[in-house]
């Protein structure tokens, strides 16, 4: 399995924030953080496991939204394959007892569309396995494992790749009302 890790300087809410993907570990960084306002929920566009639509969609809409942490690699030099499973290791904390953390691996074309290829979701609550529920401690730091299944595809040279972490979505997750603080989500 290859690591790709995700760094920024502290401001990585939208696309336009200084989120990045890299091979490199990560330093001495600030936390990420977002806000999530469960009245106004990040929109599910796509993916695997839903009621159509489903599939590789679009998601430049939601990239723009302050509560979606954005990280982007560096143009590819040479096409670049990610084939079997993903895994998406993300430490943080939330002020409630109980939320969801999804996760996006993003195909990001030249021409700056963003297409899904894989997501996924974890509901904190359940980090430890579906048979080992356990409401979190508000504030402290945790580490969750979101496996969004296996993937196939050629990123391309001149793509970038883009990993993406956000409250829950909807219709996907239900509603819980929280914040979170990403310190760190290693590949």
């Amino acid at each position: 399995m290859t690591n790709l890790y995700l760094h920024s300087a502290g401001a990585v809410n939208s696309a336009r924030g200084d989120g990045a993907a890299s091979w490199d570990e990560p330093g001495a960084e600030p936390p990420d953080k977002f806000d999530y306002d469960p009245d106004a929920p990040v929109p599910t566009r796509g993916g695997g496991k839903l009621l159509p639509p489903s599939g590789s969609i679009a998601q430049n809409d939601g990239e723009e939204r302050a509560d979606v942490l954005v990280y982007t690699s560096e143009v590819l030099k040479a096409d670049l394959e990610v084939t079997g499973p993903l895994s998406a290791v993300i430490y943080a904390a939330s002020s409630a007892q109980d939320t969801d953390f999804t996760a996006k691996l993003v195909d990001l074309y030249p021409d700056g569309q963003a297409v899904l290829i894989n997501d996924g979701i974890i509901r904190a609550r359940f980090r430890d396995g579906r048979d080992k529920p356990a409401l979190i401690e508000p504030g402290q730091v945790y580490e969750y494992t979101n496996d969004p299944w296996c993937t196939s595809n050629v990123f391309l040279q001149g793509h970038r790749l883009r990993g993406k972490s956000a409250p829950p979505t909807s219709p996907a997750a239900s509603a819980i009302r929280t914040w979170a603080v990403c310190p760190a989500i290693p590949g």
